[in-house]
């Protein structure tokens, strides 16, 4: 039997500056979707010349951060020595393995300027076999990523695999990651390969089963049936989700681990400041939280 898709507000924080974040995961319905363990919402937030993004030093542990812009420029530095501006089209992938340190900063020239940012920020949590890896970063232009062509709908693969492409960026478990603009009255079937999958509406509305999904929320479904979307306008989309997890997570600020004692072992070193720093970026960082 087809189990009905859920629907998700999330919720909203203001960082300032009027850059606001909408958390749609982890939330009580779904702590994740597939591998996907976290996943942000980034504006559209419009900095004033003068003014920019500074996420300073911080560490993560078993996951890989994902990065998806629409708008706007995004210095990504961390302590492999990498040094990556993404822009829209682009990919972002960080895997934190054991370790690694990194920082979010508006790139000079667009903080000169100002600049609109708006975007997507994931978690996916790296399998039991493989939290511990070595750290490693990549980033792949938007020629590098497959374009799919369906009746009514234009699809870019970000990462995994779906409707018979595969992208070339390097992940650790079955997964897809796809950005798509629908027109309004076309259908899409979800990828067949993969059990658990989450929809996210940037912009427009898509109706997916008897369940209307409108800008700024998302909705999540498992089991080996889903009803294909049906675009009721115009839209832009996200999809997203994978093969269930091999066992639940603990998250914690920027942690991911199979155990709360892993997590204990990265809030000491990172209380000790034993994490590496991150050349060129090294002079700040951010406190580990109180709480």
């Amino acid at each position: 039997m087809e189990q009905q898709p859920i629907l998700i507000d999330g919720r909203q924080h203001d960082l300032g500056d009027g850059f606001v974040v909408r958390r749609l995961l982890p939330v009580l319905q779904a702590r994740h979707v597939g591998p996907f363990v976290f996943y942000d919402h980034m504006g559209p937030a419009q900095f004033a010349p003068g003014r920019g993004m500074d996420v300073r030093p911080h560490p993560h542990i078993g996951l890989a951060t994902v990065t998806w812009l629409f708008d706007g420029a995004i210095r990504h530095r961390d302590s492999l020595g990498s040094v990556a501006d993404i822009r829209p089209g682009e990919v972002n992938w960080m895997t934190s393995g054991h370790g690694i340190v990194h920082s979010e900063r508006t790139p000079p020239e667009e903080r000169r300027d100002g600049q609109t940012v708006h975007g997507i920020q994931v978690w996916v949590a790296l399998p039991q076999s493989d939290a511990e890896v070595d750290p490693e970063f990549h980033h792949h232009d938007a020629s590098q990523l497959p374009r799919i062509e369906r009746d009514g709908a234009s699809l870019v693969l970000i990462a995994g695999t779906a409707y018979g492409q595969q992208s070339p960026v390097k992940v650790f478990a079955p997964m897809f990651f796809v950005q798509a603009h629908l027109k309004a009255g076309s259908e899409l079937e979800w990828p067949s390969e993969h059990v658990e999958r989450g929809l996210h509406v940037i912009d427009g509305e898509v109706q997916w089963g008897s369940l209307t999904v409108a800008s700024q929320r998302i909705a999540v479904q498992s089991g080996e049936k889903a009803a294909p979307l049906r675009a009721t306008q115009d839209s832009r989309v996200m999809l997203f989700g994978g093969a269930p997890l091999d066992g639940e997570r603990h998250l914690w600020w920027n942690f991911v681990a199979s155990s709360r004692e892993r997590i204990e072992e990265a809030k000491q070193a990172w209380a000790e400041q034993r994490f590496p720093r991150i050349p060129g970026d090294d002079q700040e960082f951010i406190p580990l939280p109180e709480r």
